[in-house]
């Protein structure tokens, strides 16, 4: 008896344990989703049928600073689920919906599967710092060099911050290197980062390449978001 009332209090202990840690899982869960359902750019994305909400970010940065135009290539790195995507072909015309205007290019590059969109070329299941990815790239590209590009990336959140922050810095550092070998003369890129000691570190490399770096933080981010982003332009590449 004495061993059976031993594993039914184990039984009961583990049954509250997992109880309370669902309990807690669920009230976060909770809290997400009603924000998430309240979000007027969650509601906007579905009435104007963009993929996300992401899209109102480059939308904003794009209706101020004009960085997409009618024919210009672009390379979207992190598309999934293809938001900005969506944008950079109707900014670019990349359907040649506007006869009266030139044709754009978009491709989009994730590690994430993408589904088709009409208008964009997708690299799903891809990862941008592969080597062979930029010849792949290339070899998609109506020339070999894009005008922009745009990094909406980010890594697997840990949940440390300071880690986090470091691989996303990392991530754009890579993004920047790949730039030499596909991203026109005075071309353009925006990409996102999270707040922290290393921030600086990106900016100034940015610095060195491009004639104009200035930092965005669009009202579609969160305010409670660490992220902000970089636009870069007048590429002093060859």
């Amino acid at each position: 008896n004495s061993v059976s009332l031993g594993s039914c209090r184990r039984l009961v202990s583990k049954c509250l344990h997992s109880t309370a840690g669902f309990l807690k899982k669920t009230g976060t869960e909770h809290w997400w989703s009603q924000r998430h359902l309240r979000d007027p750019f969650v509601k906007a994305a579905k009435r104007q049928h963009y993929r996300c909400r992401s899209a109102f970010k480059l939308l904003e940065i794009d209706d101020k600073l004009r960085i997409l135009r009618p024919g210009l290539c672009v390379l979207d790195c992190g598309a999934a689920p293809g938001a900005w995507s969506q944008v950079a072909v109707e900014r670019v015309n990349a359907l040649g919906t506007d006869p009266a205007v030139p044709t754009g290019f978009v491709l989009g590059v994730d590690l994430l599967r993408i589904s088709p969109l009409e208008g964009a070329v997708f690299l799903s299941e891809t990862d941008i710092a592969d080597p062979s990815t930029v010849r792949t790239i290339q070899s998609l590209l109506p020339a070999e060099r894009v005008d922009v590009i745009l990094s909406d990336m980010a890594p697997n959140a840990t949940g440390i911050k300071e880690l986090d922050h470091q691989k996303l810095i990392n991530l754009c550092l890579g993004l920047l290197n790949l730039s030499q070998s596909i991203l026109k003369p005075k071309g353009t890129m925006l990409c996102k980062f999270w707040d922290g000691r290393e921030s600086h570190l990106l900016q100034n490399r940015l610095k060195e390449q491009f004639q104009d770096v200035r930092t965005i933080k669009p009202q579609a981010s969160r305010k409670d978001s660490a992220e902000s982003y970089y636009l870069a332009r007048l590429y002093k590449g060859k």
